[in-house]
Formats: C-alpha cells, structure tokens, sequence
C-alpha cells in the first residue's frame, strides 16, 4: 500500500504518544523497521519519543546546570554580553546587549511574557536562550559562521550549551535519514537538503499560579515551523500536552532517557500533509521551575519544497504549490513576531499574568 493510500485511513485520534528505540541502525533490516515505526508515528500523531538517542548524560547534566545559573541571574546580568570568539569580538563591541529583538538573526535571550504564538491568548510565560550552531572552535575560513551572541555569566555557559547542541545535531542526521525511508525515498535523500546549521533554543518555564482559564500560560497553542524538532524535557515536570484530531489534550511526560520529536509544518507540507504536523502547548502546574531544550532542525534556505512524489496519488493530488524553504519560514517567523508585539504591549498592561 502507498504512503497517500495508506493516509485514507488515518484519523489522529491518538491518546498515547509512542517510544521508538533508535539505539540500532547498523543493518538495513533495522533501518527498514525503524522506518516504519516512524512512518506510523509520523502519520498518527505527530510526535514520538525516541530512547538510546546516543547523547551522553554527562552533556545533558552540563547543560542543564548552565541553564539553571543564567535563567536565576537577574534580568540586567542576563542581557550583559559576554567574549566572544575571533569571528564575533567586532560583533559583541557594538551590541550592548543580548536582547534577541535587538540582534539581526533574531539571536540571544528572550525575556518573559515577550512572545506570544497563539493570538487568543495575552503572553508566553517563559524565557528563552536562542542560538543558531557554531563549533566549539571556531575555524578561520568557516563561511558558514554565524552571529551568535553569548552571556557575560556564568562561566562555561557557551561551552555547554554548544557540546549539546552538536550532540543533538547528531541525533537529527540520524533521524532524517529514517524518515527518508519512511517516505520510500532513498536514504541519503535530504543529505545535500539539510546540512546547515541549526537553531536551539534553552528554555525556562516558572511556575504557572494564575487562575485555570488564564490567557497568559507557559507557550500558547501552536505548531513549529521547520522539518522536526528535537526536544530535551527535564524529568518529573509534566507540562507539554498535544493536541488530537478530537481536540483533546495529550499529556507528553518527560520519559527519563528519553527525547521527544515532533513532525514540524515544512515537512507536512513537502509529505502532502501525510506526515502530521501536530498542535502543541505547555502549560506549567507542576509547582516547580521547568527546563527544555527544543532543536530546530530544517532544510538550507535555498531548497525548493512540493508535494514529493511517494505522497501523491489521483485520490489525494497536491495540496501545495512549490515554495522556498527559507522565504516559507521566514515568513512564518515575521507574521509570530509582529504577533508577538501586539502581546507584550497587551500584556505590559496586566500585571496579574506574571
């Protein structure tokens, strides 16, 4: 059976997420099998965790307590820019701050209640630490070198955040060559498609005390905008839920060992919308500070995306006209930022959400 004959019977209304273990794909025969797991995943829910992901634990502890020490700095030390390596010192002395509206690429710290994705509600109750990837050690003639800006404080901060992030790219390179072969495409098909540099983002959520029905909570109802994303949830803190073609909520519980990926909205338009791009939201209860690290994996900017044949048949012809990747997202971007502006000026004028 096709993947477009195969989607006619799928109805999304899940109420569990599965777990795939990625932990052997040396043969064919594992692959093959792991594609499939993915491939019902993928078509069912939109989400899946993965375990034997491969990133060491030692990495994870190290991130997360670089983390725990800048989101507790106060605001003014968070915001001080840090040194930088050569290809950045000319950057850092002429940008003050790390403020991410303040930076070109949309780079740096994101404070709370300054963004806002779903525009039934007032303010995003979280802050974040944004970068796009660069190597621990920079190299001279490296053209692909981006403008990340890094906190003064505290130490090793740039370190920690940069040994994850090349450990999760990692992960990403194995997982898109599985869902090549979830697509009936050859295996090295989004080899040449995605081989940039990434973004990452850390992320704090504190505790949610306002009233239930609330329009400011940890990030409002939405979908990612690139191929897939690759999530790090701290453990013991329930607070992810994803949404079911019934319009219920699923609970997404941190699994120790465990990340959580999910199909983003380029990828379900380049599938013909057969792998599913599911809404997602966090709202913080628990009581406790809660930590993740989201992975934004997409495609180079200049790749053009339609429908790919093994999704299209007579009975579900493409949905999509043929876009670039980079102009579909950046715009997907610009139309959340000016969102988000309408938010923070909404929400300057309600101290009751913080």
């Amino acid at each position: 059976m096709s993947l477009a004959e195969s989607a006619a019977s799928v109805n999304g209304a899940f109420d569990s997420i599965p777990i795939i273990d990625i932990g052997h794909v040396s043969t064919n025969e594992e692959r093959a099998a792991l594609a499939q797991q993915i491939k019902d995943a993928c078509m069912n829910v939109g989400f899946f965790y993965v375990r034997n992901h491969g990133i060491p634990e030692e990495t994870i502890d190290k991130v997360l307590s670089a983390m725990k020490a800048f989101f507790s700095l106060p605001l003014e030390r968070k915001m001080k820019v840090g040194p930088s390596p050569l290809h950045f010192v000319a950057l850092s002395l002429i940008q003050s701050k790390i403020y991410h509206k303040q930076s070109a690429r949309v780079r740096g710290y994101e404070p709370l209640l300054d963004s806002n994705v779903d525009p039934a509600n007032r303010g995003d109750l979280y802050e974040s630490f944004m970068i796009d990837g660069e190597e621990l050690v920079p190299k001279e003639d490296d053209s692909t070198i981006v403008e990340n800006l890094w906190p003064l404080e505290p130490a090793g901060f740039r370190e920690a955040f940069l040994s994850y992030y090349h450990a999760a790219l990692g992960v990403g390179q194995v997982l898109h060559r599985l869902f090549a072969l979830a697509l009936d495409l050859p295996e090295t098909f989004f080899d040449d498609k995605i081989n940039r540099y990434q973004t990452m983002r850390g992320l704090h959520y504190p505790p949610q005390t306002g009233p239930e029905d609330d329009r400011i909570i940890g990030i409002g109802a939405h979908s990612d905008f690139e191929c897939f994303t690759i999530l790090w949830q701290e453990p013991g803190v329930q607070a992810l839920q994803v949404l079911n073609s019934e319009k219920k909520w699923i609970n997404a519980p941190p699994i120790p060992g465990t990340l959580v990926i999910n199909i983003s909205n380029l990828l379900s338009r380049w599938t013909n919308d057969i792998f599913r791009s599911t809404v997602h939201r966090v709202i913080n209860r628990s009581g406790v500070h809660r930590y993740s690290i989201p992975l934004f994996f997409g495609t180079n900017t200049d790749v053009e995306v339609e429908p790919l044949p093994s999704c299209v048949s007579p009975e579900r012809p493409a949905k999509y006209e043929p876009i670039n990747a980079g102009e579909y997202v950046q715009k997907l971007v610009q139309e959340m930022r000016q969102q988000s502006f309408t938010a923070s000026n909404d929400a300057s004028q309600h101290d009751d959400g913080r």
